[in-house]
């Protein structure tokens, strides 16, 4: 029984000296809220004080101007009271007032409008950065500076009664109609797209598997090359890659070079960078932005020194998150952003717009793509 006593005791004992702690530190807690606060209320007291000064200041102006002769022509102007304060906080007010009304307004204005998504509202709060909705949370990329930007005009970009996306100068259309097919299409009558005003497609050449990562020819590229050819559309290369080093990368490359050294390419060969969604086990989805950067690098090096033009594809994600943009500033750029506006700042050559488009020749859904400058030249 005594030890039984000189237990409880220690327990009790105990108990009492981790509440204690806690107690110390919830009052540490407190007191450093306590100490913020009473800082901010003085920030703000002061810049009260300073407001109410500058006021006082302009208002004293204006009184001495409203005396000065040399002003009588220019009517007579009001001293306010400056008795108190209410006149400075009640001016204060109002223009707070003005501005949570501009604010309102402008979210009403983007809710109301055909897209009133969380998203468009954010871009438009906040246009120095990249904003984008991604493993349950939006992001903010800051906007790089630093970066060579286009010179796209938002008012210049119309769609046309096809709902297709056009760039017009003072009246004349000049960008450039694209698709990119691969497998998925099935067989095109290509002579029925060329008819569609297709200028250019770029065609799938294959993948590198993302759970195997072997190498495959798309099971329709040769259909695909030999049809556009006959029907007069230029050709550009993707490849889907899923290299986890440089030297797959360059394997890749070469794999690409091999397969379309008996046609005639003149549109950019391009990089596939994308993440496998939903996937853990996917090879390529946990390499970092530097080793990501590398691995494009090696692949735009190898096609570039074999005499054709290297080009990137991603969307925002790849061009903020996967890719250090400053390092492959100097490669062609295919942006996807499917909407009607352009929300990308930095320079590309093409814009992958919309993945629903309808083209003749083409069974069911196609990817649209709209150029600045001929890609073939």
């Amino acid at each position: 029984m005594g030890t039984r006593k000189k237990s409880a005791a220690g327990i009790s004992i105990a108990v009492m000296a981790v509440v204690m702690v806690v107690s110390l530190i919830l009052a540490g807690v407190f007191a450093v809220l306590y100490i913020a606060a009473a800082k901010t209320a003085a920030q703000l007291r002061s810049e009260n004080e300073r407001l109410q000064a500058e006021a006082a200041v302009t208002a004293f102006s204006t009184d001495v101007n409203a005396m000065n002769p040399d002003n009588a022509n220019e009517g007579e102007t009001s001293l306010p009271d400056l008795e108190s304060s209410e006149n400075i906080d009640e001016l204060l007010v109002e223009k707070e007032l003005e501005v949570e009304d501009s604010i309102k307004q402008k979210m009403k204005e983007l809710v109301v409008s055909d897209d009133g998504s969380p998203l468009k509202m954010l871009r438009a709060f906040f246009p120095e950065n990249l904003i984008y909705y991604d493993e349950e949370e939006y992001v903010f990329a800051p906007v790089n500076d630093s970066l060579k930007m286009h010179s796209i005009l938002q008012e210049n970009l119309v769609e046309n009664d096809n709902g297709e996306m056009e760039y017009i100068e003072n009246g004349v259309v000049t960008s450039h109609k694209g698709i990119d097919v691969s497998k998925y299409q099935g067989s095109i009558d290509w002579q029925k797209v060329k008819e569609n005003g297709i200028e250019y497609a770029f065609i799938r050449l294959g993948i590198r598997g993302y759970g195997t990562g072997k190498l495959a020819l798309d099971e329709y590229f040769e259909e695909n090359m030999s049809g556009a050819a006959q029907a007069g559309i230029e050709t550009g290369i993707y490849f889907f890659t899923q290299a986890v080093n440089e030297a797959e990368a360059v394997e890749e490359a070469q794999f690409v070079l091999e397969n379309i050294a008996q046609y005639d390419v003149k549109c950019p060969i391009v990089f596939d960078v994308e993440l496998i969604p939903n996937d853990g086990s996917a090879r390529a989805n946990g390499l970092t932005m530097e080793e990501r950067t590398d691995i494009a690098i090696a692949f735009c090096e190898e096609i570039k020194g074999a005499g054709y033009t290297p080009m990137i594809y991603g969307n925002i994600k790849c061009f903020t998150k996967l890719l250090d943009m400053e390092r492959i500033e100097d490669y062609e750029k295919w942006y996807a952003f499917y909407d009607d506006y352009m929300y990308f700042p930095y320079e590309v050559s093409c814009w992958q717009y919309t993945e629903k488009g309808r083209v003749g020749g083409v069974r069911g859904n196609v990817d649209l793509n709209i150029s600045y400058e001929k890609l073939w030249e």
